[in-house]
């Protein structure tokens, strides 16, 4: 694959990190500023919930981000020091020569991730794709991507039987609730809503993902000795709430939905099954990750192989 195909969609990331003036620098009064990226506010709840960013030495300015693709686009601008994503996204990144290193992890349901169809829809398996449009959230290379293709080795059907198109999660959303799309590969908060509103679950991520979500810092706020510092100590306070959201649930599933004004019953269901404690990026992390990788990169969808532990920064981690 070619690296230029890398984080693809780019439609609105430039433009947006220029309006919204995410340009990791320095803070009010000339204190050390962090920009902390996120997807679909599940970082930033938690840490509000638990009350972990409280009197801090330092700033810190969220960014939100409907997928991967386009947090790691402005990780590699250098518009956000931190992007949450899955495990391929971030190894994508760095194959294609993006400057990040692995920080932390943690490990989920790997029935968040899902091949879905309309709950009328008369394809019943995986092998009833053939010939079919399948829609991938939110990019090549994603975990969506990937279950994908294993799906379709698994059930011996040829990828080149299946017509494959790639749309940001929440436009999928649209065009999937639309009736425009007959299949959809697509994760967490996304697949939860179309489940809740009748989609039915072809195949999800079990045996095939690795569930692993990863938090990647850019290379450059790694060499900057102030914002080293200062992400040493917003990931001992992310640990923390992680702890605290796993302990208090509902209280995390509260802010939740004041963040993001989702139904409550869904966001009660996204807590259960995206509420995974904070760990170190140990071999837990490193050694199914490299896995993964090893299979990705042998179906020739990665620009260069990786040595996932060649990614990695544990010096940052709380002991």
């Amino acid at each position: 694959m070619d690296g230029s195909r890398l984080l693809s969609d780019r439609r609105t990331f430039l433009a947006g990190a220029a309006a919204l003036g995410l340009a990791a620098c320095a803070g009010k009064s000339g204190r050390t500023k962090l920009v902390l990226g996120d997807q679909v506010h599940l970082l930033e709840s938690k840490a509000e919930a638990a009350g972990a960013l409280n009197d801090l030495p330092y700033d810190v300015q969220w960014a939100n981000f409907v997928g991967a693709a386009p947090l790691l686009e402005a990780l590699n601008a250098g518009a956000v020091d931190t992007a949450p994503a899955g495990d391929l996204p971030v190894v994508l990144a760095a194959s294609a020569g993006v400057p990040l290193k692995i920080i932390a992890g943690s490990i989920s349901s790997t029935k968040d991730i899902g091949i879905l169809v309309p709950g009328d829809s008369r394809i019943r398996s995986v092998v009833g794709l053939a010939g079919k449009r399948v829609i991938v959230s939110s990019a090549r290379g994603s975990i969506s991507h990937y279950l994908l293709l294993e799906a379709l080795k698994e059930a011996k059907l040829d990828r080149r039987k299946v017509d494959i198109g790639f749309m940001l999660p929440n436009d999928a959303a649209a065009a999937f609730a639309a009736g425009q799309i007959e299949a959809w590969a697509t994760f967490g908060t996304y697949q939860l809503a179309a489940e809740q509103r009748g989609a039915r679950v072809l195949r999800n991520g079990e045996g095939i993902n690795s569930g692993l979500t990863l938090i990647a810092a850019s290379q450059a706020a790694l060499d900057n000795p102030a914002k080293r510092e200062a992400l040493r100590d917003v990931l001992a306070r992310l640990r923390k709430a992680s702890l605290w959201s796993q302990a208090h649930p509902a209280d995390y599933a509260r802010i939740f939905v004041r963040q993001t004004k989702v139904d409550p019953k869904l966001a009660a269901l996204i807590v259960e099954r995206q509420n995974p404690l904070l760990i170190p990026p140990d071999a837990t992390v490193v050694k199914p990750l490299q896995r993964v990788v090893d299979r990705f990169h042998a179906d020739g969808e990665l620009p260069a192989h990786i040595d996932v532990a060649s990614i990695v920064d544990a010096g940052l981690f709380p002991a």
